[in-house]
């Protein structure tokens, strides 16, 4: 099926805020064909733009948020995570005049002071550069995890304790989500695994919770704008209560 005309049925329907997804798949897709796990690396990020592309020229979504490098990552050979690092700073470095011209803005949740000194230095320029940009919010959570944003959240809120008297009573869910360093965020309303596997891995666990599941058997490079469509239709299928009664 051409993805253009599943485009058609998802316009027809509600469209999700704010989308997720954790890209899996790359290693496994680069073994089945006999190629090295940076191949599978490349490929995946052929995948992202290819989604970025589509989300932002379609207007699917308002915010993207893309699972690129986890804070479990780091464990991973080193030479597989400087490759990573590297070609992470490359698609930055490389698209951000297209993104910028498209209107889209792009930043990077995650634990900064881990990044090398250029990409660090690289993911600020582009930052700045596309802030004012009011089109797809795209999210690339690098050196990033669920309890340690959760842990920053807490972090800030003894600080507010000790400078500012932050008081136990007054500390509540909205206080909370300002605290986190995804606090300029909405809550996620569909979250996408590739891959077959079926867990949130550590990924915007305070930000999912109500958001509709979506997995899928595709490996990440293969993921493309029909298949992101598909999950958008699911999606447009599922009665969203959040806790309370379905009307």
């Amino acid at each position: 099926m051409c993805w253009k005309s599943v485009l058609e049925r998802v316009r027809a329907g509600r469209l999700p805020d704010h989308v997720a997804v954790v890209m899996d798949g790359n290693g496994r897709w680069a073994k089945a064909r006999r190629l090295s796990r940076v191949e599978g690396h490349r490929r995946g990020a052929e995948a992202a733009e290819r989604l970025i592309r589509l989300a932002a020229g379609e207007r699917v979504c308002r915010h993207l948020t893309l699972f690129a490098f986890s804070t479990e990552n780091w464990d991973r050979p080193p030479e597989e995570v400087d490759f990573l690092l590297r070609l992470l700073e490359e698609f930055i470095a490389q698209k951000v005049d297209e993104l910028a011209a498209a209107g889209v803005r792009l930043d990077v949740l995650g634990e900064r002071e881990r990044f090398p000194e250029r990409l660090s230095a690289e993911v600020s320029r582009v930052e700045e550069l596309t802030r004012r940009n009011e089109g797809l919010q795209v999210h690339v959570a690098l050196s990033f995890g669920g309890r340690w944003a959760v842990v920053e959240a807490v972090r800030s809120a003894v600080r507010a304790a000790q400078e500012r008297g932050l008081q136990a009573e007054r500390v509540d869910e909205d206080v909370v989500h300002g605290l986190m360093p995804t606090a300029a965020l909405p809550d996620v309303d569909l979250m996408i695994r590739t891959a077959g596997e079926q867990r949130l891995s550590n990924f915007l666990l305070w930000e999912a919770a109500y958001a509709e599941l979506y997995f899928t058997p595709v490996l990440w490079p293969d993921f493309d704008e029909a298949a992101f469509l598909e999950a958008v239709v699911s999606y447009q299928g599922r009665q969203r209560s959040f806790g309370g009664v379905r009307p």
